[in-house]
């Protein structure tokens, strides 16, 4: 950890008056008086300032970042999925003690009620101790479609990407507020949507991820971004976070990384590819993440997936596209990470540049945060890795509203 982030901030000490030392200041004669005593009284200050040097105010984030313990640092670093069918209780310890900063929502919760009051008891959770007072992010993937984690009673099913580009983007942009109305109503800050894959028209349904369930809004990458954005402002109008996913792009694929490891290579991306212009309207749109897609990219990384690639996620991603906010996985419980420890997998992702582990599975909740506080105290480089990522997640719920000084 930095003294730059994580120091406290040192007290000013009190500018003494000249003279204070002795008796009273004599009366100016009148020579002393006039311009001289302006240039006098001038040149006194100039020297103060000089000698006490004032420092900048210190931010509300690095005012939370300094008052964290090690551990609820890196408990900003992980989502842990919530099933339908668990008790309310289920991830009471997680946050409590291990300090989890964000939750999603998975299986299908059935009923508004149902969420409003799940999301209301999680957010109880929040304390000192706990989170240090740092609400929680509470996700949900309701993109539309087949894939649409609200449901029942109090929810909109939105219809899959394809139809909802039939509507003008000014007409999805106020549909997509009154979807974000109904979940941010529950408890649900953050909608892990929309996304900005692009899949060719020549691919179609055989793109099993996406093209085969119609979750993108077109096969040209500029209407693409039109419609992403327009997602993004309706769920802003209505103060839900959203994400664009899954960068760089899973529209060439055949398989679905979540099931499979094969068929999961994108032969075709490079870091000029068409198909990055709706990740960058997102970005520019007010995305409050990106989410990376765990498919393999030969032309930007030979040897990595795109989750574990520095030079997708640090190289492309941040330094060529400029974006400095944060980068979540999809969940790393895929086929296609599974020939690792789940550990390995956290630790890999965060080298690369990445911040939010998306872990569905709870269970790995430990294995995952002591496998990154190994490494970093072992690894110089990636423990600043890792306090850069606290500073982004950070960063991002001072702009949610979810610090205590936010």
């Amino acid at each position: 950890m930095t003294v730059r982030r994580y120091a406290a901030l040192a007290c000013l000490c009190a500018l003494t008056v000249a003279g204070c030392g002795g008796g009273s200041d004599p009366e100016p004669t009148p020579e002393a008086s006039g311009p001289a005593t302006e240039a006098t009284h001038t040149e006194s200050a100039e020297a103060t300032a000089s000698a006490t040097p004032s420092e900048p105010p210190q931010s509300c984030v690095d005012t939370v970042a300094a008052s964290l313990t090690p551990e609820q640092r890196l408990g900003q670093l992980l989502m842990i999925g919530f099933d339908t069918n668990a008790g309310q209780t289920a991830l009471d310890a997680y946050v409590r003690d291990q300090h989890v900063g964000s939750v999603v929502y998975l299986g299908g919760w059935e009923g508004y009620e149902k969420v409003r009051s799940t999301s209301a008891h999680l957010q109880s959770l929040v304390s000192t101790s706990s989170t240090g007072d740092i609400g929680l992010i509470i996700a949900a993937d309701q993109e539309g479609g087949i894939v649409h984690q609200l449901r029942g009673d109090g929810f909109t099913r939105p219809p899959k990407a394809l139809e909802q580009a039939q509507s003008s983007p000014a007409e999805l942009t106020a549909l997509a507020n009154g979807w974000g109305q109904e979940i941010i109503g529950a408890g649900v800050n953050v909608n892990l949507a929309p996304v900005a894959d692009t899949v060719p028209a020549e691919v179609g349904q055989a793109n099993e991820p996406i093209g085969k369930w119609g979750r993108q809004f077109g096969s040209d990458p500029q209407v693409v971004g039109e419609y992403v954005a327009a997602f993004l402002d309706g769920m802003a109008e209505a103060g839900v976070t959203g994400v664009v996913k899954h960068f760089p792009g899973l529209g060439r694929v055949t398989g679905n990384t979540d099931f499979t490891a094969e068929g999961i290579e994108d032969a075709v991306a490079n870091v000029d590819d068409p198909f990055l212009q709706p990740f960058q309207a997102g970005m520019d749109a007010g995305a409050g993440m990106v989410m990376m897609s765990s498919a393999s990219y030969p032309k930007i990384d030979p040897d990595n997936q795109a989750v574990y690639s520095s030079a997708v996620i640090t190289g492309l991603l941040r330094e060529r596209m400029g974006w400095d906010g944060v980068v979540i996985t999809d969940d790393v419980n895929a086929a296609a990470l599974a020939d690792l420890p789940a550990g390995e997998r956290a630790v890999r992702f965060i080298s690369a540049g990445g911040d939010i582990v998306l872990n569905g599975d709870p269970r790995a909740t430990g294995e995952m945060l002591d496998a990154i506080a190994a490494t970093a105290e072992a690894d110089p480089t990636f423990a600043q890795q890792v306090e850069d990522a606290v500073e982004r997640v950070l960063a991002l719920k001072d702009e949610m509203g979810l610090l205590p000084c936010s």
